[in-house]
């Protein structure tokens, strides 16, 4: 009897272990820096926001975690400006489990100074543009140009890089910032590999310098059909031009200016390395105003746009719950 009470006290142990093991089955676990979202709940699955407080010593700031460009990333060895960092913020509620990797156009000293390959396969240019066809480099990155008030689009890119953040990061989005700040050492390779490797989709933020004195409004920069067949142009761009003219049908929605005049296809580095969906948006040109308000009805637009893709073509491959433990720890279990 003893004998077999032994072994039905083993089975119970083996059947727990098997079902604890099959509701772990496909799920990351992380650990309290990493906590920061809340807990699925009803009114949450059926789309609506509910507060859940997380007892946690970062609960009040969102997370925020340094990305270096690991050498062993795919094209990675063909940036030449490597020694800065991007800023990966994790949203503190309601996270989608979908990183938005956010560029502020130029923002690199010494970047005019570097030249990096046109193509990871370094062939030269098919198209012309800032490069002349049968290029095999193009400035590592360009210092950008000035607006007619004298401010430089640098400056006006990261402070609407920094409004896209933030509103993002409310509604549940993870931010990749590949410029959080004046200056960032990462060469336009670099900002794409490393979005490549910890963002879902990238968008870039210009002005065209194209010296007019009115305000000629929002477009995006769309794949020359000579290099669409290019890898890895050719698995991706696609996606590159819906998440552009979702930027734009979202800017026209908030009643930005829209660009309809012709626009040339341009061989961007960005395009040419991307592994994910990107695109090259720019918000007006030289004389646009950069006003708080204008930059915030700006990014209200990308916002829009940005939302409508990720739903279409980027469905919600996780749930983040945050669980207690016995012990009082905080975990994050990912289910995927």
């Amino acid at each position: 009897m003893i004998v077999t009470n032994r072994i039905k006290k083993y089975l119970i142990k083996a059947v727990l272990l098997l079902l604890f093991s099959a509701t772990l089955a496909g799920c990351a676990v992380t650990y309290p820096e990493d906590a920061g979202v809340s807990e699925e709940t009803p009114e949450k699955a059926a789309g609506k926001k509910s507060e859940v407080e997380i007892k946690d010593s970062i609960s009040h700031l969102p997370v925020k975690e340094e990305i270096v460009l690991d050498p062993d990333w795919e094209y990675a060895l063909m940036s030449e400006i490597n020694t800065g960092s991007a800023t990966l913020y994790r949203a503190r509620s309601d996270r989608k489990g979908i990183v938005i990797g956010v560029n502020a156009g130029h923002g690199t000293a010494g970047g005019e100074a570097e030249s990096v390959y046109c193509h990871p396969d370094r062939s030269p240019k098919i198209t012309s543009g800032s490069n002349p066809t049968g290029s095999l480099k193009a400035v590592a990155v360009s210092a950008g140009m000035v607006f007619n008030d004298g401010t430089t689009e640098a400056e006006v890119a990261l402070k609407a890089a920094g409004s896209l953040r933030d509103k993002l990061l409310e509604e549940g989005y993870d931010v990749l910032m590949i410029r959080d700040g004046d200056d960032v050492q990462l060469d336009n390779v670099a900002r794409t590999v490393i979005a490549n490797n910890k963002a879902d989709c990238l968008i870039s933020l210009h002005w065209d310098g194209d010296g007019q004195s009115y305000d000629k409004g929002c477009f995006y920069i769309p794949v020359p059909d000579e290099i669409k067949d290019m890898e890895p142009v050719s698995l991706h761009w696609k996606n590159h031009e819906r998440l552009g003219q979702e930027l734009i049908d979202g800017l026209e929605k908030k009643g930005c200016i829209i660009y309809h005049g012709r626009i040339d296809p341009l061989e961007l580095t960005q395009t040419c390395y991307a592994t994910i969906p990107a695109v090259v948006v720019e918000l007006g040109n030289g004389a646009s105003s950069h006003e708080d308000s204008d930059i915030s009805r700006l990014t209200d637009g990308l916002f829009i746009g940005l939302d409508s893709f990720c739903e279409m073509y980027l469905p919600q491959r996780t749930r983040s719950l945050i669980k207690t433990t016995s012990s009082g720890y905080l975990i994050q279990v990912i289910v995927t």
